[in-house]
């Protein structure tokens, strides 16, 4: 083995030799017998934290995860100061990573991707990138295959589907120091330190925690605490899906949905205070909390292209439209539905991203009402934010038609070239959980209505509608014993069903094809997870299973947790998708944003709508299950807690 020298940093251990060394850093910390959490000689200050290897193997990929952490938590103590009767500081350093982007490189790194073709049934049958059927001088076709070559790139979605005559798009796939193709500025422009290190940024997302604690008593014997710093606020009872719990964004480039929410929350920069009423005339417990996020607006990660993961493979679809736009691309099955064309720069693509500059009115505020009243858990909830996931809008004022000599920069119609944006969205919901004795078991209820949510609709000339959506989850969970498995410990029974309903949902069915809103307008994912217990609890199965009913794409994931000493803990399991993966919708090549060349009729005739294809909007009708059934692991995690 030998290292580059071109690619070391200066002052940083090669990467290669980290991984190497972690598991040598577990074993002296076994070696030394002794946990090396520290506490203060007065108690005030104590730190702990834990290193960890969470190694994922793929089918038809090999390794997916090879992520290395460390974290470091820890608390002072200061007692009072003041009008405060107690003041504290907690802060969690956290850092990870991940070696996949060196071991397996020519899937994830700086050497993924090759030279791919397009699908073209109505000519050559395929076609390379960059030499379509409809190509370099027809009209205004064509683009520079000097600056965007057939290199480093992946067919959308090819792990999922094959094209079968619908649309095809090429992905640039390497990190975006070593390809800026399609990358888009500020938003999901990850470079190979960046995706190595995610922590290591301008947002200093190694501070996963650091906050400040103060409670103040009142007159009233009421109590007023306030935390002023960087934090997570959990306002959901619920799991895996957020109703209520939609403060902090996500980062959903760690595991897809799989990952524990306390895990993939990005914490923000946030004032909270929360006034303590305790025990009341009418309630046995209340609380009213503010919540305040003054951090500038940050998104939720949703991968980018040539990541291992990647939700929905929305950020495939996103660097594959924006190299579009400012390179030109080739597209499979276009022009006339059925042949290979490549369009030249500025006039399908998402031109640029919208994010809210900083500013008290760009600031996010909520405001949560919460008590118990005779054993019935409860909340009521109002927040206004920026939608954590972007919408893309038509409404490009400066496209060029490619089929004239004329550079006319003007808007078109139901032309698929975007601008993204986060809208603003209010949200009004609530929560209850209550226990019923005569089974046993605790349920668990949220809902949440929100207002300023958009999404795609190939029935508007712009191509996306708001609606408004009611959201829902229902959860039950039940202590239950299962003799034939063991007669002495109960196993955890928790089930879950979460529902979406968009209010304002539009959908045709014209010549045999879906057109309008992707998303389904009424839709339910159920989950249902299993664990028991053995060894005096120190080994630990369970399964967890979900299904999406309208996507008919379902997950498994088994896995045993065993807590070898009080410090190390070691978890293997699997992540396995059964199901009908991606579905077809209207693709939009119908739509006649340039007439005549286009079609005979006028920009957005439903009588042409007769093209539908996996890309681009079936994602949205399969889902996060159904878009990543290409994605079946076996995964072990080894912590070790100090």
């Amino acid at each position: 083995m030998f290292l580059d020298s071109n690619k070391q940093q200066p002052g940083r251990m090669h990467p290669v030799i980290v991984a190497a060394l972690l598991p040598a850093v577990i074993t002296a910390c076994l070696g030394s017998g002794q946990a090396a959490a520290y506490t203060s000689e007065d108690g005030t200050l104590q730190i702990n934290g834990f290193v960890e290897n969470a190694t994922y193997a793929r089918r038809h990929v090999g390794l997916s995860k090879m992520r290395n952490t460390v974290q470091i938590e820890g608390s002072k103590d200061y007692g009072a100061k003041g009008s405060f009767s107690n003041v504290s500081f907690v802060g969690t350093f956290h850092a990870t990573y991940d070696a996949v982007y060196d071991l397996n490189d020519d899937q994830f790194g700086s050497e993924a991707g090759g030279d791919i073709g397009l699908e073209s049934i109505g000519g050559a049958g395929t076609t390379p990138w960059g030499a379509s059927d409809v190509s370099t001088g027809v009209l205004g076709f064509g683009f520079d295959s000097g600056v965007n070559p057939n290199e480093g790139l992946d067919n959308l979605g090819n792990a999922l589907h094959d094209t079968e005559g619908g649309v095809g798009m090429g992905v640039p796939v390497r990190p975006c120091d070593v390809d800026s193709r399609g990358c888009i500025k500020d938003y999901l422009d990850f470079d190979e330190s960046d995706l190595k290190y995610p922590e290591f940024n301008d947002r200093l997302d190694f501070l996963r925690e650091a906050y400040i604690d103060a409670t103040m008593p009142t007159e009233s014997g009421a109590t007023w605490n306030f935390r002023l710093g960087r934090q997570q606020v959990v306002w959901g009872r619920t799991d895996l899906f957020r109703v209520l719990d939609v403060i902090n964004p996500v980062d959903y480039s760690r595991h897809n949905i799989y990952d524990e929410l306390e895990d993939i929350r990005i914490p923000m920069w946030m004032a909270t205070g929360e006034y303590r009423m305790g025990a009341t005339e009418r309630f046995d417990d209340l609380n009213l909390q503010f919540v305040w996020n003054f951090d500038e607006f940050r998104p939720s990660n949703l991968g980018q292209g040539g990541t291992p993961y990647a939700i929905l493979d929305a950020g495939s679809f996103f660097r594959a439209m924006k190299n579009c736009w400012d390179n030109g691309c080739s597209v499979a099955n276009f022009a006339g539905g059925a042949l290979s064309t490549d369009f030249p720069a500025h006039v399908i693509g998402i031109r640029d991203v919208h994010l809210p500059d900083w500013s008290l009115s760009n600031s996010q505020f909520g405001v949560k009402l919460e008590g118990d009243y005779q054993g019935l858990g409860f909340s009521l909830n109002a927040l206004t934010y920026r939608s954590q996931l972007p919408s893309l809008r038509g409404v490009v004022d400066t496209a060029d038609n490619p089929f004239t000599t004329d550079i006319e920069s003007q808007s078109y119609d139901y032309l698929i070239a975007f601008d993204m944006h986060f809208p603003r969205v209010n949200l009004l919901g609530g929560s209850l959980d209550f226990y019923v004795d005569d089974i046993k078991s605790v349920f668990r209820i949220e809902a949440a209505y929100t207002q300023g949510e958009e999404f795609a609709n190939t029935l508007r000339p712009e191509l996306y509608s708001e609606s408004d959506v009611f959201r829902y989850v229902v959860g039950w969970d039940r202590p239950t014993f299962i003799p034939f498995l063991n007669q002495r410990r109960a196993f955890l029974l928790s089930a879950q069903l979460f529902g979406e309903y968009l209010v304002d949902h539009e959908r045709e069915t014209i010549n045999g094809i879906e057109a309008g809103i992707p998303n389904w307008e009424i839709n339910h994912i159920g989950t249902l997870l299993i664990k028991g217990w053995y060894k005096n609890d120190r080994v630990s199965p369970q399964v967890i299973m979900a299904h999406d009913f309208k996507a008919h794409a379902s997950v498994i994931a088994p896995s045993v947790d065993w807590l070898i000493s009080d410090n190390l803990r070691l978890t293997v399991g699997a992540n396995v998708k059964v199901g009908d993966g991606a579905q077809e919708f209207d693709d939009c090549r119908a739509c006649n944003p340039f007439p005549p060349f286009t079609g005979a009729g006028a920009p957005g005739d439903l009588a042409l709508r007769n093209l539908a294809g996996f890309e681009p909007l079936g994602r949205f009708r399969s889902g996060p299950i159904g878009m990543a059934q290409a994605e079946d692991e076996f995964q072990v995690t080894l912590r070790y807690r100090f």
